[in-house]
């Protein structure tokens, strides 16, 4: 198996370091939210990892860490509407700017999952597979995940029949046969194709 090359920083003369991670790219449904956190070096959270990679358990303990331990946290959100009009990596990149404008100290250097950065004005790097690599990362990871996945869970008592509380609003087979037979909600992405589908099929008489 090829190992990770290993990380290396580009924020050595910089103190305030947040890192920022968004969910929900993938979903037909709801917001993408994006949570950026700068980490106190001095109280170490354990346990911190690509939120994908832990249990249910670990990651509900991990964000009442981050909450209690961090510097400060903060998330960001692009609505359904801003997704359909600008397109899902546009607002991917609008939540993660909106969470690290939104941390009540402005950091000097951002750390950003994936393979590019938001057009604003702070000095940062992509990292690719950052929530596995870069602490603030894996803990901007964990409160957007927690954070999305209680809306998801809230949703599904307003929207019944579409299994959000499971599926978090991704494409499962359920879901999208939910969407066939109930048709698409206020909340749906109706730019998404499985919806969209479903939309042009019932405009047919």
């Amino acid at each position: 198996m090829k190992s990770e090359p290993p990380f290396s920083p580009a924020s050595e003369p910089y103190t305030l370091i947040a890192g920022t991670d968004e969910v929900g790219r993938g979903p037909l449904a709801w917001d993408v939210v994006a949570a950026a956190v700068i980490l106190d070096p001095v109280k170490p959270i354990n346990g911190l990892a690509d939120s994908k990679k832990l249990s249910h358990k670990q990651r509900l303990e991990c964000f009442d860490a981050i909450v209690m331990n961090a510097h400060c946290y903060a998330v960001g959100r692009a609505s359904v509407q801003e997704i359909e009009q600008i397109n899902i990596l546009h607002a991917s990149m609008l939540a993660m700017s909106r969470a690290v404008e939104g941390l009540k100290v402005q950091p000097e250097f951002v750390y950003v999952d994936g393979n590019r950065c938001p057009k604003w004005k702070y000095h940062s790097e992509a990292v690719v597979k950052g929530d596995s690599l870069v602490p603030s990362i894996c803990a901007a990871s964990i409160i957007a995940k927690v954070t999305r996945d209680k809306e998801m869970q809230e949703l599904d008592l307003q929207y019944p029949g579409y299994g959000f509380a499971s599926n978090m609003g991704y494409p499962t087979s359920a879901h999208l046969a939910a969407i066939e037979a109930l048709g698409a909600t206020p909340i749906h992405r109706r730019t998404f194709a499985p919806v969209a589908r479903v939309l042009k099929a019932s405009e047919w008489p």
